[in-house]
């Protein structure tokens, strides 16, 4: 490992194909290994996406001594049982979102990654890109003066018959597949955790949450936001200032060439931003937190903050009562 990271892949879920190519393209990474339940699909998908080696087990991924780096995106409520499996394989990991659904998982998690001596992170793309960090910049740089309101929506239509993220069972849910991006991003905006939530949902026939409003206090500054399955596919994110307003037009799947646009009441400044391949800065963090000893950009004491406020949300919307995170 001394001069890159060998990765495996667990499981061939959808989202392997955004990670694929950062993996293969940049010089510290190389893919080494995927893993099915399925030993024939493995194989399959391994000649596919040109992987060398195809496993018909989890467990067989992890027992392999060339894998160094997990990439875990199974189903939500898979997350921290092979996150923490992989850990005490003493293998890093690279587990997608939600980390975990309860704080107990988050909990063992960190435990695991501490006694292994192994790096874990939540897979929050949108945290690494260059358009989020000068967001954050501007914000604390004062450009709109103090922040009072940052609003957030992410939405698409989710028709598919026996999708894993309608079974609460498996953890679905929109606040778990898709709120948790505003969620994140006006905790990380905002710069602490909220002090209380207030959610609301519209539950589908399967008993999830097809469609969730929720509130965030953060003391001074109040965030907003809505998620679902049942609109069309929409994300924004502004942030509202005693002096101006900050729009980001596409803030959680940022592209290669974005723009956030400054208002201050009748006057509009464009400001272009530099980016790069969405899933490069997740995969780059983790090279430097396993080569280098950096600190992940997304930590273990972040991933928690983010479980217990989607959690409180989720309480606030089944009591009809704020939750206090304090």
């Amino acid at each position: 490992m001394a001069n890159g990271i060998r990765w495996g892949l667990l499981s061939t879920a959808r989202i392997n194909r955004a990670l694929i190519p950062p993996i293969k393209s940049l010089p510290r990474h190389s893919l080494r290994a995927v893993a099915s339940r399925d030993a024939a699909r493995a194989k399959a998908y391994a000649a596919e996406w040109d992987i060398p080696v195809a496993y018909g087990s989890y467990e067989a991924l992890l027992a392999d001594p060339e894998i160094d780096a997990i990439y875990n995106p199974l189903p939500n409520g898979l997350h921290a049982e092979w996150t923490i499996r992989a850990a005490q394989a003493g293998k890093h990991v690279l587990c997608e979102k939600p980390l975990a659904l309860s704080l107990d998982e988050v909990d063992r998690i960190a435990e695991s990654a501490a006694a292994n001596e192994v790096v874990v992170a939540e897979a929050f793309m949108y945290r690494h890109h260059p358009q989020t960090v000068l967001l954050k910049e501007l914000l604390d740089r004062g450009t709109i003066g103090d922040v009072l309101v940052i609003r957030g929506a992410f939405t698409f239509t989710l028709t598919r018959p026996g999708d894993v993220r309608l079974d609460t069972s498996m953890g679905g849910g929109s606040l778990w597949d898709v709120g948790c991006y505003p969620v994140s991003m006006a905790r990380y905006l905002a710069g602490r955790e909220p002090v209380r939530v207030v959610g609301w949902q519209r539950s589908a026939p399967s008993g999830i949450d097809d469609v969730f409003v929720g509130m965030l206090d953060f003391g001074g500054t109040l965030a907003q936001f809505d998620c679902g399955f049942a609109a069309p596919f929409r994300t924004d994110v502004e942030v509202v200032g005693t002096t101006g307003a900050i729009s980001v037009p596409v803030p959680f799947k940022p592209g290669e060439n974005e723009q956030l646009i400054i208002s201050r009441g009748s006057e509009r400044e464009v400001v272009p931003v530099e980016g790069q391949a969405l899933y490069e800065g997740e995969v780059e963090d983790m090279a430097n937190a396993i080569l280098h000893g950096t600190a992940p950009r997304v930590s273990l004491a972040d991933s928690r903050g983010n479980t217990a406020t989607l959690l409180a949300l989720y309480e606030s919307a089944r009591t009809g009562q704020p939750t206090s995170l304090r």
